[in-house]
């Protein structure tokens, strides 16, 4: 099943629009992972990378914005 990970869902600074989606866990995790950290800064670590896996989603991004976490 197709997982995806949207920016949008989330604060930023930036108000970043980016949703990202794949085919399997480890490649969204990969492109998620470089986007934290070329666009937001991050830096690439064990942390973030548990972070990311926690706010993968299945599916794909819906097309409006979802509502933003707290």
């Amino acid at each position: 099943m197709r997982k995806f990970i949207d920016c949008r869902a989330f604060p930023s600074e930036m108000n970043c629009t980016v949703a990202l989606s794949a085919d399997t866990e480890g490649e969204l995790l990969e492109a998620a992972a470089q986007h934290a950290v070329a666009v937001h800064g991050h830096t690439d670590n064990a942390e973030l990378r548990d972070m990311l896996r926690s706010i993968m989603q299945d599916g794909t991004p819906p097309l409006e914005a979802p509502q933003r976490a707290a």
